[in-house]
C-alpha cells in the first residue's frame, strides 16, 4: 500500500494547488463530468434560459455518490448535474426508476442540515416537470458535440447531460461547480450518509470503507481500476476470508473512502499535467510536496529549459559551441540540477509510477520507486552525463545532450509507414523499449546491448532517410555507444591518440566523404557520396569497402588538381589521411571484420573536426571546405 499512501500524502499537501477549478485537485465525492447543456434558474426554482456549451467550457465539476461515480448499468444518480433521462420527468422516454431515486437523493439533501440554497431551487424547477419542454422551446435539440479534430457528433437525447446555474441577488457565484460552499455542503452529507466503517490500511485508523474505487484515471473514457475486489460469485474469495459474503471487502481491500478518493483524485491529477504516454502506458514522476522534478522522459535540451537555465541550443551560426562541448554542456546540466535541487530538500520523497492495462476494466502497476530527492537527482544527472552527445534533431534543435527514450526507441525501431513514409514505431514495441529504458534511468542500470547495437546498425543504412533523420540517428547512435562503454572514457572532440581500429576507420570514412563532397560543391553538383552509399557495407567489411571508396575518389582528386585552391585542399587531406593510415596498429588495417558502434563516433568527431563552428565575429569561410552537400 506505499503508493496509495504517498498519492495521499500528495493530496493533503497539495489541495490547495493554484490554478482553475478543473485544473486543480478535485475535492472528494466529487468528479468532473463533459456537461452539454446550462440550465439557468432563480433561486425561486423559475426557469430563465438554457444554453449549449462549447468544448472547451463543457468540462464541469459535479457531487456524485459513491454508486454514480463509479455506475456502468442500473440507476445510480448523481445528486445534482445529471442526464436528461434522470432528471426530465416530461422527457417522452422517461425511466420513472431513475428520476425517483434522483428525486429522492435531492430531497434529502435539501432537508438535511448540510443543504443549500441551491439545491432547494434544483428541486423545486425539477419538480415543476418542464426540463423537457423548457429546452425545447428553447431548441436546444439535437445536441452535437465536437472533439479536438473538430468532428461532430450527435448525443442521444437521453444522453443529454445538464448542469445547473442558480442566480440570485447578491450572491455572483451563479454556476453550481464554481460554489465552494455548495461543495462543501455535498461533502458533508455524504460523509455522514454512510457509518459503514472498518479498518483502513492506509492510516491503521477506523474509518468509512470505500467499496467502490475511482476510475476515469487516465482520461474521461478510461474504465480501468487499480482496486476492485467484488468477485462476489466467483472463485477468488473462496477459502481465503472469513467474513460473510457481504463483508469481503472488509479483509480483501480496506481502504478508507476518503482516503481511496484522494489518493485517485491525486493520482488523476498527476497523470493529467505531468505523465508521459504511450497509448495505454502511463509514467508520472512527481514529489510529494508539489516541488517541480525533472521529466526523466525528456531530453537534455527540455531538462535545462525547463529549469529555467539559458538553453542548452548552439550559437546562431546553427552550429555546436566552440571548444569542448562536453565540458560546457556539464556545467549547464549542474546548474540545472541545482536548480531543481534547491527547491527540493535532500530528504524530499520523489516516486516513479508506472501504470498499464491489458485489459478494458483492470490497471497494474508496471514500475514503481520511490527515492530521496538527493537521489533522483544524482541519477538523473549522471543518465544525461553519462549518454551525452552532439545531438542535431533539426536546424531548431542543436543541443549537447542525452536524448530522450521516446528517441532512443524511434532510432532503434522505426521504419517507413503509411503512404506518408514517415518513419514510426509500433505502439507496443515503443511501450516495451521505454519500459527496458526506464530503469537505466531511475535505478542506474546500463542500457540493454541489443538496444544499442540496434541503434548503430541502423545508422549505418542511410539509404532511404532524409538528411535531419540520419543526422538524427547519428547522434543518438554515438551518445548510447559513449555511454555503455565508460570505461572507454570517449571524448565529444577529436582524439588523435587514439588508436583504436574501429574508431581510425571512421575518421578515415570521414576524411573520404569530405573530399568528395568539397569537389560536388565546388562542381555545384547535388548528389550523395560514395562514402554515404556505401557506409553499411563499410561497416560490415570495412577494409575491401575502402579500397572501392578509394577508387571512386580518383577522378574528384583529379578535378581539385586543376585549381590553386583544390590543390591545396588535397594536400591536406591526403596529409591528414596518411597521418590516420599510419595509427593503425599491425595488421588492424587488412582486418575486414564487422565494426562496432565505435566508428560512428571516430566518423563523427572527425566531422566535426573538418567543420569547425563558426565565431560570430568570423567573417567569411571558417576553412578551406566550408562548403558541405548535406543533401542525402
Amino acid at each position: 500500500m506505499s503508493w496509495i499512501q504517498k498519492l495521499y500524502e500528495t493530496y493533503e499537501q497539495c489541495e490547495n494547488t493554484m490554478g482553475a477549478p478543473i485544473e486543480k485537485l478535485w475535492p472528494i465525492s466529487h468528479l468532473v463530468k463533459r456537461a452539454h447543456v446550462e440550465v439557468i434558474i432563480d433561486d425561486q426554482g423559475h426557469f430563465r434560459r438554457a444554453r449549449l456549451l462549447g468544448r472547451t467550457e463543457a468540462p464541469t465539476l459535479i457531487p456524485v455518490t459513491e454508486s454514480s461515480a463509479g455506475r456502468t448499468a442500473g440507476a445510480a444518480p448523481h445528486p445534482l448535474c445529471e442526464e436528461i433521462s434522470y432528471c426530465a420527468s416530461d422527457y417522452p422516454e422517461i425511466n420513472t426508476e431513475r428520476f425517483n431515486e434522483y428525486e429522492q437523493q435531492l430531497v434529502q439533501w435539501s432537508e438535511s442540515e448540510n443543504t443549500h440554497q441551491k439545491v432547494s431551487a434544483i428541486l423545486a424547477y425539477v419538480r415543476s416537470n418542464r426540463l423537457w419542454s423548457d429546452l425545447t422551446s428553447e431548441q436546444i435539440f439535437p445536441v452535437t458535440t465536437e472533439d479536438a479534430k473538430g468532428k461532430k457528433t450527435k448525443v442521444s437525447d437521453s444522453k443529454v447531460f445538464v448542469r445547473w446555474r442558480v442566480e440570485s441577488a447578491g450572491n455572483p457565484v451563479s454556476g453550481t461547480w464554481e460554489d465552494g460552499d455548495l461543495i462543501r455542503a455535498w461533502i458533508a452529507f455524504d460523509r455522514s450518509q454512510n457509518s459503514k466503517t472498518g479498518f483502513c490500511m492506509v492510516t491503521g485508523e477506523p474509518a468509512r470503507i470505500c467499496q467502490n474505487h475511482s476510475r476515469f484515471l487516465r482520461g474521461s473514457d478510461d474504465g480501468a481500476k487499480l482496486i476492485s475486489a467484488n468477485d462476489f460469485s466467483g472463485y477468488t474469495f473462496k477459502g481465503r476470508f472469513t467474513d460473510t459474503k457481504n463483508d469481503y471487502e472488509k479483509q480483501t481491500c480496506s481502504v478508507g473512502y476518503e482516503v481511496s478518493l484522494k489518493a485517485h483524485n491525486a493520482l488523476r491529477w498527476l497523470i493529467g499535467r505531468q505523465a508521459y504516454r504511450s497509448g495505454d502506458f502511463v509514467v508520472v514522476t512527481w514529489s510529494v510536496s508539489g516541488k517541480p522534478v525533472p521529466d526523466p522522459f525528456k531530453d537534455s535540451r527540455s531538462l535545462i529549459l525547463g529549469s529555467g537555465e539559458p538553453s542548452a541550443e548552439t550559437s546562431q551560426t546553427g552550429q555546436f559551441d566552440v571548444g569542448d562541448a562536453g565540458q560546457a554542456f556539464a556545467i549547464r546540466l549542474r546548474k540545472a540540477i541545482a536548480g531543481y535541487g534547491a527547491k527540493l530538500s535532500p530528504t524530499e520523497d520523489i516516486v516513479i509510477m508506472g501504470l498499464d492495462s491489458a485489459t478494458p476494466g483492470r490497471m497494474a502497476i508496471t514500475f514503481y520507486r520511490e527515492l530521496k530527492g538527493s537521489d533522483f537527482l544524482n541519477r538523473v544527472q549522471r543518465w544525461h552525463e553519462q549518454y551525452a552527445w552532439q545531438q542535431n534533431f533539426g536546424n531548431d534543435s542543436k543541443f549537447v545532450g542525452a536524448p530522450a527514450p521516446r528517441d532512443i526507441a524511434e532510432a532503434a525501431f522505426a521504419t517507413r509507414m503509411g503512404d506518408s513514409g514517415e518513419l514510426r514505431i509500433d505502439e507496443k514495441l515503443l511501450k516495451t523499449t521505454i519500459e527496458r529504458i526506464l530503469p537505466c534511468i531511475v535505478d542506474g542500470r546500463d542500457l540493454p546491448r541489443d538496444l544499442v547495437d540496434s541503434v548503430s546498425r541502423k545508422t549505418c543504412n542511410r539509404i532511404g532517410l532524409k538528411y535531419w533523420e540520419w543526422e538524427k540517428r547519428l547522434g543518438i547512435a554515438c551518445a548510447l555507444f559513449r555511454g555503455y562503454y565508460t570505461e572507454r572514457e570517449y571524448q565529444m572532440t577529436l582524439e588523435i591518440d587514439r588508436t583504436s581500429r574501429d574508431y581510425l576507420y571512421g575518421r578515415l570514412l570521414a576524411i573520404a566523404e569530405n573530399i568528395e563532397n568539397f569537389a560536388l560543391t565546388k562542381a555545384e553538383k547535388n548528389r550523395e557520396t560514395t562514402a554515404a552509399r556505401l557506409m553499411q557495407r563499410f561497416s560490415d567489411r570495412p577494409y575491401s569497402t575502402w579500397r572501392n571508396i578509394e577508387l571512386a575518389l580518383t577522378p574528384y582528386k583529379s578535378r581539385l588538381r586543376s585549381s590553386e585552391m583544390g590543390a591545396g585542399f588535397l594536400v591536406k587531406r591526403g596529409k591528414l589521411l596518411d597521418e590516420v593510415l599510419c595509427a593503425f596498429q599491425h595488421d588492424d588495417f587488412i582486418n575486414d571484420r564487422t565494426l562496432s558502434g565505435e566508428f560512428l563516433l571516430g566518423y563523427h568527431c572527425q566531422r566535426q573536426a573538418l567543420h569547425p563552428p563558426k565565431s560570430d565575429k568570423t567573417e567569411g569561410p571558417a576553412s578551406d571546405d566550408n562548403s558541405t552537400n548535406t543533401d542525402n
